[in-house]
């Protein structure tokens, strides 16, 4: 696992990473996702499922994929690895070290494979090391509370000073967004906040991509 070169280059702006709500059946989302794609830049986009059976995720799956990847964006599965060929989809976000770990060699190299619900320090790194491409620190928790934003801000810093390998910063709201990019996070992913108000989607992607633009250099 590489790590940042003492005199790195001046880094990119961050890229949008979406995360859909919990989904069934795709027909009342797509307008809403096309909305976000048409409004911002974002590099990927997260399918969490509900509880349904294999094909109705692979049709929910098949029916997001033309909207997302006609913008460049690649669209992943939240967990079943399993199913992301099937799917059409260009890889899979997994929680949790022994899940990630369990996948990453089906996936790698044909596709994108991430990791969240990173415990530890020392889980980061080791996913890092198995080959992730990106690790997600701040994630919604099983019960669907958040850690701290000063943990999350603090843990983000950590990665994007030493570590070569992507991080994400998971935005709990428009107002989390410019912590994360001034922590240093390489993408910023935005949860159900975004979708609360579907006619207000192009005014939150407006609003959230200020906050990324990074400040100019000092002279």
């Amino acid at each position: 696992m590489a790590s940042r070169p003492n005199q790195a280059a001046p880094r990119p702006a961050p890229r949008l990473y979406l995360v859909t709500p919990q989904l069934a059946d795709p027909s009342g989302f797509t307008r809403q996702l096309t909305a976000a794609l048409d409004a911002g830049d974002v590099a990927a986009v997260l399918l969490r499922r509900a509880e349904i059976d294999e094909r109705t995720l692979i049709n929910c799956a098949k029916a997001l994929a033309p909207a997302v990847q006609s913008k460049d964006a690649a669209l992943l599965l939240d967990g079943r690895p399993d199913l992301v060929t099937r799917a059409g989809a260009d890889g899979a976000h997994l929680t949790g070290l022994a899940a990630f770990s369990n996948a990453v060699a089906d996936l790698k190299p044909e596709r994108i494979v991430g990791a969240g619900g990173l415990v530890t320090r020392h889980d980061a790194m080791l996913v890092a090391e198995q080959g992730a491409d990106y690790v997600m620190f701040g994630e919604p928790l099983a019960g669907g509370e958040r850690p701290a934003k000063a943990a999350v801000e603090d843990r983000v810093a950590w990665w994007a000073e030493v570590f070569e390998v992507p991080c994400v910063g998971f935005a709990g709201s428009v107002d989390d967004v410019a912590p994360l990019v001034a922590a240093g996070a390489d993408f910023v992913a935005l949860g159900d906040f975004l979708w609360r108000e579907p006619d207000s989607i192009a005014t939150t992607m407006n609003a959230v991509a200020r906050d990324l633009r990074l400040p100019e250099p000092t002279p």
